[in-house]
């Protein structure tokens, strides 16, 4: 995973003493608790392991594992977690541009994970498309009928026929707008896209994606319909991305090779560890 320093906001609950300062539009006696928020100088790490078969390894211990924070090695480790059967948050996102015409049938890719891979007990997701603009299909659900039935008409309300891809101010939105209400809960976050990795009209950066994704702690997957190539340019986007959010990239997938990865991608989610540390040589 990569990772950055990263500077954690700690909020404090301070019940209200008799005589002390009244919260601003608050009257006497509906006072709530003052919220303050302060810099922490540790690194909160989520992170997932597989082997060579793409299975989770699930019985990993602090003794297994070097930490190196800029390159040195880190021994003021705070806490170490393991979870197991996590609870997964997803976003399914489409790309509608001119360039995925005809490329749609990755709605079946979506609807086979919506219906038989999601629980509704536990699990939560919401579509998304983007071509010129994005706009959320169907918002957070357990439905698997719900999910199935935005996909079909997933491309119908297009904003522009003229072009225009704003794939980075789109997976920005998600991420900033989509994971805020049980950032506290341990969940499997991630983001499940269809794109060629083109992207012509965005004013946000591939950085910010990226820094915005890993503050959500939401990992990213691609199912792309080329083959691999090392001189695509939206592939080398897509590569970025999910190396960088710990995601993976499944290319031109057909048939009992869907099923795998989708079954991959999950067993990602659901297993996972998280590791707090303090750096040795904070600046």
């Amino acid at each position: 995973m990569f990772s950055d320093l990263l500077m954690v906001g700690l909020v404090l609950l301070l019940p209200l003493e008799s005589g002390a300062p009244q919260n601003v539009g608050k009257t006497q006696g509906e006072a709530g608790p003052y919220t303050l928020t302060v810099p922490v100088d540790e690194v909160s790490l989520t992170f997932h392991v597989s082997d060579f078969h793409g299975m989770p390894m699930e019985d990993l211990t602090e003794r297994d594992l070097r930490l190196l924070d800029d390159g040195k090695l880190q021994d003021h480790i705070l806490s170490f977690q393991a979870y197991q059967n996590l609870p997964i948050r997803a976003g399914i996102l489409f790309d509608t541009s001119r360039s995925m015409e005809g490329l749609w049938r990755n709605q079946d890719i979506a609807a086979m994970y919506a219906t038989r891979l999601m629980r509704k007990e536990t699990d939560q997701a919401f579509v998304m498309r983007f071509d010129s603009a994005a706009k959320v299909k169907q918002s957070w659900t357990n439905d698997a009928g719900l999910l199935t039935e935005s996909l079909k008409t997933i491309g119908s309300d297009r904003e522009s026929r003229l072009g225009g891809t704003v794939l980075f101010d789109s997976l920005y939105k998600a991420c900033r707008d989509q994971w805020t209400s049980d950032r506290d809960v341990a969940t499997g976050n991630f983001i499940l896209l269809f794109t060629d990795g083109l992207d012509n009209a965005s004013h946000t950066r591939l950085e910010d994606v990226i820094d915005i994704c890993q503050q959500a702690r939401t990992t990213i997957y691609v199912f792309s319909d080329e083959a691999k190539s090392f001189h695509a340019e939206g592939q080398k986007t897509l590569e970025e991305l999910v190396k960088k959010s710990g995601g993976r990239i499944f290319f031109d997938a057909t048939g009992a090779e869907v099923w795998n990865d989708l079954r991959i991608m999950e067993s990602d989610q659901r297993s996972q560890y998280r590791i707090v540390y303090k750096p040795s040589s904070l600046k």
